[in-house]
């Protein structure tokens, strides 16, 4: 009975704290429909500046402690202005995912910002005045803090209501999340609006990790752990519920708290087991909302992808010939470089065939990528298989996750559909770290070396070319086969599509499987150039290269993804060889292309192209002005 309340009362403690945070994300969310990546970062700075204002003001005294937790609360407040006016406001018109891209990138700014401020060194905080002894509990001893946790998240759930319910700026928050185009029209300032909801999310991020300075220490990698966590508290409740935000929260604090004693062995993968659970049971979370009209659209309609005309395929063609004729000058660095290039060219092109026809973004597929590359090396370990078996035994097991984890995902459309594939990815991550007898944990399997015709580097060079071009190829044809097209008319339409007998889901299946299928070559090829295969390959941070690529070179084209893995990748390398703020240097870069490019570069080319060719010559043009 001991154990049983002492384990209760730190799952409501963590509940607290996850809510703090999650409730301004969902607030943010519900607004301005923003799904903010940078959030984390937010809490990470609330701590950060928790400690300093801490120390500088004097811990020992309470207005000390506890105002120096406000004013960190209001500080990354005002941060969140800076960033929302800055950054957010000029691509509120871009698609969903390219907004996601731009908070990604002020999360790599703000993670070289803190470095640069604080260090790399843990900062451990002091113990709140006034609350630093325990009470007795069945003969337990309990902290007086964690106790003021666990008030604090039911005191901020009311005020939240009261504040959404008794005031006009609450109603005006609660209409927008209804229908923020009618509160436009009806002649509110939707900027300022917008403003003050991002400052007040971004405040309640901050006084989350304010009030984590007792409890732990606060560190660079605060921002990633918590940011996981809270999505999966917010798309467990449903997008824009605090009060489901609040209810997943203590649920995943209270399951969490029990897991680690019952399911030890579970415990880094529990909140995403309860996420996967919940979502498939009920697809828009404990007390979501089905979007208005009910349709399971992925976003409004894309434009149309269309063959390449002669001029990019003769580009395409230059592009493929310069990299035939690459190793001809290039050293063996470029050439290990443009290996490494080649295969992240076709683990996107193989997530671009579900983001781009499919309008199926997913958040973990880095899962696809790792399971190829871990059947390549218990092929090669266990089975005692060369090469050539173990690059045709692997990708087939990335497809028969793709149809397992597919079946469950194309039920869902948008974020949770996303949140879903991260779900899934996260357990197959926490399958290979923990499976040491098969797969070694974090230690990886090793000595997965190719072939001995294939072990130079210039002939592993061709296989990987010829091998990553044939998918790509054979990816692109699909596009624009029957499945390809089907797959797009489910994605614009999908109850029209479903009206004409074309079974959506079904196709959407295909597609998944598919997609996994080729990123599991492009694993295998990637183990057999590492030599070695860890977990890591299938963590959450490849999953985001995966999309910052996609997004980077434009989803509504076929050649995007290629380009966009190119320039991300490589932009990547060069940004690391030039300073030890490479973080700060590739976000500032990805946020200007967002504002700049919000079709990605290859999208911002076409349109550049496509109003080039329209513009009249001069002499009509005089004519027409002549004419006026």
């Amino acid at each position: 009975m001991d154990l049983i309340l002492t384990q209760t009362l730190n799952g409501l403690a963590s509940a607290s704290s996850l809510f703090l945070v999650a409730s301004g994300l969902s607030i943010i969310f519900g607004v301005t429909r923003i799904v903010n990546f940078a959030h984390g970062s937010l809490y990470m700075l609330g701590a950060y500046l928790a400690w300093t204002l801490v120390s500088y003001f004097g811990a020992a005294e309470p207005f000390g402690f506890w105002g120096g937790v406000l004013l960190a609360a209001l500080l990354v407040g005002l941060l969140g202005v800076v960033i929302e006016v800055l950054v957010l406001r000029r691509i509120y018109q871009a698609p969903e995912l390219f907004q996601l891209l731009a908070t990604f990138g002020v999360v790599l700014m703000l993670q070289d910002l803190a470095l640069a401020t604080w260090g790399p060194e843990d900062k451990l905080g002091p113990r709140a005045p006034g609350l630093k002894s325990f009470v007795i509990l069945f003969d337990n001893r309990f902290p007086t803090y964690e106790l003021f946790l666990i008030a604090v998240g039911p005191l901020v759930l009311l005020i939240l209501w009261l504040l959404f319910q008794k005031t006009r700026w609450g109603t005006l928050v609660r209409a927008a999340t209804q229908d923020r185009e009618m509160v436009g029209a009806l002649g509110v300032n939707q900027r300022l609006l917008f403003t003050s909801v991002f400052a007040f999310g971004s405040m309640l991020a901050g006084l989350g990790g304010a009030l984590q300075l007792p409890r732990e220490a606060v560190n660079l990698h605060m921002d990633l752990s918590m940011i996981s966590e809270v999505f999966v508290v917010v798309v467990v409740g449903g997008l824009g519920s605090v009060t489901g935000a609040y209810l997943a929260a203590v649920l995943i604090g209270i399951l969490h708290a029990f897991g680690i004693l019952i399911f030890p062995k579970i415990t880094l993968v529990l909140v995403f087991l309860v996420m996967a659970v919940v979502l498939v049971v009920k697809p828009y979370g404990l007390m979501g909302k089905a979007p208005i009209g009910g349709a399971r659209g992925h976003g409004p309609a894309e434009p149309l992808l269309l063959p390449a005309d002669k001029l990019t395929r003769l580009a395409g063609l230059i592009a493929l010939l310069l990299l035939v004729l690459a190793p001809l000058v290039a050293p063996d660095h470029i050439l290990l470089t443009l290996t490494e290039l080649v295969i992240f060219a076709l683990f996107a092109a193989s997530l671009h065939f579900m983001m781009g026809p499919g309008g199926m973004a997913s958040f973990g597929h880095a899962a696809y990528f790792g399971l190829g590359a871990y059947g390549a090396a218990l092929a090669v370990k266990w089975l005692g298989a060369s090469m050539e078996p173990a690059l045709i035994f692997a990708p087939f097991l990335a497809g028969i996750a793709g149809v397992v984890f597919g079946w469950f995902c194309v039920r869902l459309s948008g974020v949770y559909l996303a949140m879903l594939t991260l779900a899934f990815a996260q357990i197959a991550w926490a399958t290979a770290f923990q499976w040491v007898e098969l797969t070694g944990g974090d230690n990886g399997i090793l000595g997965v070396w190719p072939s001995a015709w294939a072990v130079s580097k210039l002939n592993f060079y061709y296989l990987t070319l010829g091998v990553c071009v044939l998918s790509i190829l054979a990816l692109r044809l699909t596009i624009f086969s029957p499945l390809g097209y089907a797959l797009r008319a489910g994605r614009d339409n999908p109850l029209r599509a479903e009206a004409i007998g074309l079974d959506v889901m079904r196709i959407q299946w295909v597609a998944f499987a598919v997609a996994a299928f080729a990123a599991g070559i492009a694993g295998a090829l990637f183990a057999f150039f590492k030599g070695s295969v860890f977990p890591t390959y299938m963590a959450i941070p490849r999953s985001v290269d995966a999309l910052l690529m996609v997004l980077l070179g434009g989803v509504q084209t076929v050649a995007g993804p290629v380009i966009g893995a190119f320039a991300y990748a490589g932009l990547s390398e060069q940004l690391m060889k030039a300073t030890m703020y490479w973080r700060f240097g590739l976000g500032l870069s990805i946020v200007l292309l967002v504002i700049l490019f919000p079709r990605g570069l290859v999208g911002a080319s076409l349109l550049l192209r496509e109003r080039w060719t329209r513009q009249p010559e001069p002499a009509a043009r005089l004519a027409v002005e002549g004419g006026r």
